[in-house]
């Protein structure tokens, strides 16, 4: 995943927590979560050295 798609990814997260209007999708929300956190994991350790 790039800058570029984890930005698009963070948004769509944003969106489906934050739209009064729109149904709540706990399966979704749970997968952009591990997405996001795989590639945070992956970040944290590039910038350790590993």
């Amino acid at each position: 995943m790039d800058i570029s798609e984890y930005t698009r990814k963070l948004a769509e997260l944003g969106r489906l927590m934050n739209d009064p209007e729109g149904p709540m999708q706990p399966q979704a929300l749970w997968a952009l979560l591990a997405e996001l956190a795989k590639y945070d994991l992956a970040a944290a350790t590039l910038a350790r050295g590993g």
